[in-house]
């Protein structure tokens, strides 16, 4: 019985102390700092929205155009940029459409009633927040406004996010596909050459990926208007942007490198990407850093698709398209670079 008991402490005390090693205490540790800021970036970013230079035209005769831009700039806590000139309605209008502006106010001399142009497919919540600062300011001038909204939001997406989900899901898509093959075949590839068929299988799913999730966002669930074809190639990028970015992270700092990845898709990503508030109503910080982001950029492109025929696009593929590139080039180069002893977990290789 003493042997019985002995062998219960003394190993129960050995196992508690093999149990949590160094390196799983930090990689707990890790995790913690990463599930804080979680929480801090979404509530930094999304507590409190309040217009911030919401981009603005404004109609009006000349006589009292400068005075009226002067006053609306001038609101409390500067909602507005209303700098920008229309020649007339149909110039306004066509702004809005283009995402040249947010919105549009034109001002009838000959009524106390004017007019605000808005679009909620480019996001309701701003088209809301628009509307409220544009109605309290015509109210303070004795004056009401009607409210136009040129690029309405689907009958599927009456709050405008179906184009941020649908980016979030392509975003979860490529960086699981690269986690997989991380915990399936080694955090880092062996060789180059198996790095480049890592890239080639990402590049297939991607594409099966995008068009899947078009498919279910149009034609399945009615969710978002636009051609299919087009956002399944956007789908395709993002998802590959998604797993090559991973992918490379994992190259360097192995498994820690889908920490990493989570960290600039999730963490900053998702809440900077102008999803539920668009751009003009986040902190400065996530307006900044939004549209250099792949959730941002993706997320932008897919609402150009759905509402705005496509206009606006350049920058935001621009951006998708350098973070495909810089991972998978960077895959391959530090998979060349690092070649040589790897951890246990890196041994299975994927061939």
């Amino acid at each position: 019985m003493d042997r019985i008991a002995g062998y219960g402490t003394a190993d129960s005390r050995t196992d508690a102390r093999g149990a949590v090693t160094p390196r799983a205490a930090l990689l707990v540790l890790g995790v913690l700092l990463l599930h804080l800021a979680f929480i801090a970036s979404y509530l930094g970013a999304l507590h409190d929205p309040e217009p911030d230079r919401v981009p603005l035209a404004v109609v009006a005769p000349d006589d009292i155009r400068g005075e009226l831009v002067g006053r609306l700039d001038g609101l409390p806590g500067g909602p507005l940029d209303a700098g920008h000139r229309a020649k007339d309605a149909a110039d306004a209008r066509r702004q809005v459409e283009r995402r040249d502006v947010d919105g549009a106010l034109i001002v009838d001399p000959t009524s106390i009633t004017d007019t605000l142009y808005v679009a909620s497919g480019g996001g309701s919540s701003l088209a809301q927040a628009l509307t409220e600062v544009i109605r309290e300011a015509e109210a303070a001038e004795g004056r009401s406004v009607t409210v136009e909204d040129v690029v309405p939001a689907g009958d599927g997406d009456s709050r405008g996010l179906s184009s941020f989900y649908l980016i979030v899901g392509w975003c979860v898509g490529g960086y699981l596909c690269a986690a997989a093959l991380a915990i399936s075949a080694g955090a880092r590839p062996a060789t180059a050459g198996r790095a480049v068929r890592r890239l080639i299988l990402l590049g297939v799913y991607s594409v099966l990926a995008g068009l899947a999730g078009a498919v279910i966002a149009g034609p399945v669930l009615d969710a978002l208007p636009g051609r299919v074809a087009a956002l399944a190639g956007l789908g395709a990028l993002v998802v590959f942007a998604t797993g090559a970015l991973t992918l490379a992270l994992q190259g360097l700092l192995g498994i820690v490198g889908i920490g990493v990845a989570l960290l600039l898709v999730v963490v900053l990503g998702n809440p900077s990407a102008g999803g539920p508030y668009p751009y003009p109503l986040l902190p400065p910080f996530w307006q900044a850093v939004g549209p250099a982001l792949i959730p941002g950029a993706g997320t932008w492109v897919a609402r150009s698709i759905a509402y705005f025929d496509g206009r606006d696009v350049l920058g935001p593929l621009l951006v998708l398209a350098a973070w495909a590139i810089a991972g998978a080039a960077l895959t391959v180069l530090f998979a060349r670079v690092r070649g040589g002893p790897r951890s246990s977990l890196d041994e299975l290789s994927f061939h």
